[in-house]
């Protein structure tokens, strides 16, 4: 059994909407979901020029080996209707793996840890909420120490609960 944690993110349509279908598709096809962050909203990443982004972390136990449980992540956002046009655009629903245990590994679907994480507050704010002492496996470094270090100055601020 693995721990995967899992981010999720919509910037187009009902942002909530997308969200809660990729997690319901995830328990359904990838394992048990056993804890979920807040969402959160921040601008975009990359290209800034596109609508703000609804993220949230999930904590999945799965027995999925990681590039399985890839592959079946790209068919959820491919069910949902993700289109893959441009590298950063608008998406309907995005889903990284940021970890999974402690693995370190790079296959040609999937690098873990995930290699921006360190770099992007809007993964490790909602990180931070469930998991604040997770080690990064190589920073060596905790959740909470990843947040306090990271450069990165785009505004995450958490959506007060709305069901829309």
């Amino acid at each position: 059994m693995h721990t995967a944690y899992l981010l999720l993110g919509s910037n187009l349509g009902n942002r909530l909407s997308y969200l809660e279908q990729a997690k319901q598709l995830i328990a359904e096809a990838c394992g048990n979901i056993i804890n979920e962050s807040g969402i959160y909203e921040t601008a975009a990443w990359g290209i800034t020029e596109q609508p703000s982004f609804y993220n949230q972390v999930i904590v999945l136990q799965t027995n999925l080996a990681p590039d399985l449980l890839m592959q079946s992540l790209l068919n959820i956002e491919e069910q949902i209707g993700r289109k893959r046009a441009i590298k950063y655009g608008p998406r309907i629903i995005d889903i990284d793996i940021l970890l999974i245990n402690s693995l370190i590994q790079t296959t040609d679907l999937l690098s873990l840890p995930h290699p921006f994480l360190p770099e992007r507050r809007f993964a490790l704010l909602p990180l931070a909420e469930v998991a604040p002492l997770l080690l990064h496996p190589l920073a060596n470094k905790n959740i909470l120490e990843l947040l306090k270090d990271c450069s990165d100055t785009l505004e995450v601020r958490k959506v007060e609960s709305e069901k829309s």
